[in-house]
């Protein structure tokens, strides 16, 4: 009876225990981190003597395709592209090959990380179904990696590309065919690996293909090469710097902007462009200046009323001839717009914009004051393709400058003047901006370019030199990194490659350390070793 009722009591008291318990959630357990898992395919992965044209591949879990068309790779490339489905959670996936398979050769299908469990989105990373219509399956393999021969990262999703080399093999390949084989650089390390190959001589091609069509579009994609032919199998790790190509030269047809100018669309590059205006027999004087932000030039000639001009363009192979039909339109105004406004920073020059080519700056009618009332000299220099009047003088700290231009102080190119105009800038304490004195080591060859460039790729600072060591002043607060180009033609610029001339880029050397520009700090002996 005894033992009846410790046992009743116990009972009661693991129920009030249990009542008093604090509610709470299921927690559901530990996240899934596993990726699913291939458990069978038909026919089975790495099959020889391949002749179907439909592949059932099944998992151990439900997954969903993800960007499929974006990170599925096929190699070698298929002209009409495989169907995948299903398209929602399932186990298992099928491929229907819609194109005509070669004979003895090894295919691979690398799905990159689209193929991810249903519940978690676990990718599938790289998983790949190979077969091949022959007896047996390639297994070489080349490798290497990819950079950007101008910026500082790489584009996502460059495809690397090997052409094989027969007797049927011209370098215009690239334009007109799918390449032998192909894969693609998913990583963030841009490493790509190029597999299953057989034996043979190829062209090494790194493409951003943006049509997806493995055809290299020289007027969008980028490309990179390797200008000797590599021979598989290869023990070596290939290097490729892709690069947009500037186009060959060509003219559109040109517009009617306004009264007394008309545009000239162009591709390619319009240095010593040739343009002559004419009404009828008549050749009319022009100026020619660059339209802002845009790949056109505008050519400027005195009001007329004709009922059409003509206008030839030429440059190297490019030669034509244009007419416009002319239209009552109003001719253009002159407006002077300070590109600098407020600040004006220890590396900047003072520059007004026009709206108009400028013909006369009469340099008495404009007056330069400090805030003391003081005059101070300064000198002019006009851009005039683009437009662009910079005025300089020295400088001090701490000031506040007022320019004022006088009535008629600057003429354009169809004689009308501006009217009062003025001014203010102001400088900042010296202590506000930093200076950099750098060293280089092991530099191959000068003259160089030395640039500090945001991670963004815009320009604080540039310095051409032909010696080692190089020092920036009054650097503006910003991060930047450090870029040197090997300016091989001595031309002051960096020049990019062709593939059809077999002409690489310029070399372009970054420093892989950030540099945070601070107010009042001085980088003093600093080292920029290039061999590294």
């Amino acid at each position: 009876m005894l033992k009846f009722r410790f046992q009743f009591l116990l009972f009661i008291l693991a129920l009030a225990v249990t009542g008093c318990a604090k509610r709470g959630s299921i927690t559901g357990g530990l996240k899934d981190t596993i990726p699913p898992v291939m458990r069978s395919s038909s026919p089975e992965n790495f099959s020889t003597n391949f002749d179907v044209k439909e592949i059932r591949i099944t998992f151990d879990e439900y997954i969903k395709i993800k960007d499929v068309n974006k990170q599925l790779i096929v190699s070698p490339p298929m002209e009409y592209p495989p169907v995948i489905t299903p398209t929602n959670a399932s186990k298992y996936i099928n491929i229907r090959i819609k194109d005509t398979l070669q004979p003895n050769t090894t295919y691979s299908f690398n799905f990159g990380s689209s193929i991810q469990d249903n519940n978690e989105g676990n990718p599938y990373q790289q998983f790949k179904y190979v077969f091949s219509t022959g007896t047996y399956i390639d297994s070489l393999e080349v490798s290497g990696t990819v950079k950007d021969a101008f910026n500082k990262d790489v584009e996502n999703f460059v495809s690397v590309m090997l052409y094989e080399v027969d007797e049927k093999f011209t370098d215009s390949v690239v334009y007109k065919q799918n390449p032998r084989y192909i894969t693609n650089t998913l990583d963030s390390l841009k490493t790509f690996k190029l597999e299953n190959l057989k034996e043979g001589k190829y062209m090494l091609i790194a493409m951003k293909d943006y049509n997806n069509n493995f055809k290299f579009n020289a007027n969008k994609d980028k490309i990179a090469f390797r200008k000797e032919y590599i021979t598989v199998p290869s023990d070596s790790a290939y290097q490729l710097k892709l690069f947009n190509e500037i186009p060959s030269f060509k003219g559109q047809k040109p517009y009617q902007a306004s009264g007394n100018r008309l545009v000239i669309p162009y591709e390619g590059n319009a240095d010593k462009i040739e343009v002559a205006l004419r009404n009828g027999n008549e050749n009319l004087p022009i100026k020619l200046t660059k339209f802002p932000e845009k790949d056109s030039l505008q050519v400027w000639f005195q009001p007329i009323k004709p009922d059409s001009l003509g206008i030839s363009i030429k440059k190297g192979s490019f030669d034509k001839e244009f007419f416009v039909r002319m239209k009552e339109f109003k001719k253009d105004t002159l407006s002077l717009t300070a590109i600098q406004k407020g600040t004006l920073h220890p590396r900047e020059r003072f520059t007004i914009n026009s709206t108009l080519p400028l013909a006369d700056i009469d340099k008495a009618k404009i007056n330069l004051m400090n805030k003391d009332s003081v005059a101070v000299p300064f000198t002019t220099e006009y851009d005039e393709f683009n437009q662009n009047l910079f005025v300089d003088f020295q400088r001090e700290e701490l000031q506040t400058y007022t320019m004022q231009l006088l009535p008629g102080s600057i003429n354009s190119y169809l004689g009308t003047a501006n009217d009062t105009l003025k001014y203010t800038l102001k400088t900042q304490a010296i202590k506000e901006y930093s200076t950099m004195n750098l060293t280089l080591l092991n530099v191959k060859q000068f003259p160089v370019i030395v640039e500090l460039v945001t991670k963004k790729g815009d320009i604080i600072a540039s310095q051409y030199s032909e010696v080692p060591k190089v020092d920036f002043e009054g650097l503006e607060p910003s991060t930047v990194f450090i870029r040197v180009i090997y300016d091989t033609n001595k031309n002051k610029v960096w020049d990019t490659g062709n593939y059809l001339q077999k002409l690489q880029p310029e070399e372009v050397i970054y420093k892989s350390v950030e540099y945070n520009l601070r107010p009042n700090w001085d980088y003093v002996d600093e080292v920029f070793d290039l061999s590294q």
